[in-house]
């Protein structure tokens, strides 16, 4: 058998496109033959696949699975929103949630979990995927939340199909009280939180970073008015207040009841639990946010397209 060299594994990972140790495996199975190895890579799917992997994905679905006091969010994003109405995807994004549950969580335990419908790994699930469906996916984020007692409301904003849209909310509130109830208000402040992205729950928990930075860019603000400093120190506190009770999830004005606070919503709904309700985290994942998508000038394509 050929010896398979470092040199060889680097010229068919850019001959192809595949992994290291997929060209490792492809040049063994094939005794170092170069063209039987892109041959092999590309009867296993794999070279299709991650010559794709360089292709923008941010369309896709967020998908939303949940078992007793334990729920997850997953976003598993495609190249166009026409794959993301395939059932196929669909069912594969079902899939990877329900693997999700099964796991602390995090994009690193999920995408190692196994599949079961294919008994592979989520990662190579995915990639098998790519190969059949034709375009580059991703499972980008992943996140759990759960309660020792109490409910983590759910909620899929723009619902493409059942625990399937574009934006998932999942909320963790802590509380002996009465399920029924703790669903119905926890359910209601997942809406409020997929319309408002508040930054925490509480003020104390705003990222100190985004919080320092806001106060600098209102000292700046303040000093404009050539006010002393004192005055100035005041403003920025005032301000700063302001800024708290719109980004922290429970001084907020409720969107369903613009009249109280979330924090006034949920002493409401303890009349009906019959026990003290604490929100114990919240997760908001809006489908492709953050990912910047490359812009394709379709005229300059096409004519591109008609040189050749």
């Amino acid at each position: 058998m050929s010896e398979i060299t470092a040199a060889m594994v680097k010229e068919l990972r850019e001959k192809s496109g595949a992994g290291m140790m997929d060209c490792k495996k492809a040049l063994a199975e094939t005794n170092g033959d170069m063209e039987a190895a892109i041959d092999w890579l590309r009867a296993k799917g794999i070279a299709k696949a991650d010559k794709k992997s360089g292709r923008t994905a941010a369309e896709g679905l967020i998908g939303i699975a949940s078992a007793g006091t334990s729920a997850v969010v997953v976003e598993v994003n495609s190249e166009t929103d026409f794959v993301a109405r395939n059932d196929a995807f669909q069912d594969l994004v079902r899939g990877v949630a329900s693997v999700a549950l099964t796991t602390d969580g995090s994009v690193e335990a999920v995408s190692a979990a196994t599949y079961p419908a294919t008994g592979k790994s989520v990662t190579d699930t995915i990639k098998d995927a790519i190969a059949t469906i034709g375009e580059n996916m991703t499972l980008r984020r992943s996140a759990k939340l759960s309660v020792e007692d109490g409910v983590v409301a759910t909620y899929i904003h723009n619902a493409a199909a059942d625990s399937l849209g574009k934006l998932g909310v999942l909320v963790a509130l802590k509380s002996t009280g009465n399920k029924d109830v703790l669903t119905a208000i926890g359910r209601q402040v997942a809406m409020h939180v997929a319309a408002t992205n508040p930054l925490a729950v509480r003020a104390e928990e705003v990222d100190a970073a985004v919080a320092e930075r806001e106060r600098n860019v209102f000292i700046e603000q303040s000093r404009a008015s050539g006010k002393p400093d004192a005055i100035i120190e005041k403003m920025v506190e005032g301000r700063m207040r302001k800024f708290f009770e719109e980004v922290a999830l429970l001084s907020q004005a409720f969107v369903i009841n613009p009249d109280l606070t979330v924090a006034a919503a949920l002493k409401e709904a303890e009349k009906d639990a019959g026990a003290p309700i604490e929100v114990t985290g919240i997760v908001r994942l809006l489908l492709g946010e953050g990912v910047e998508k490359e812009e394709t000038d379709f005229a300059a394509e096409v004519a591109a397209a008609v040189k050749h």
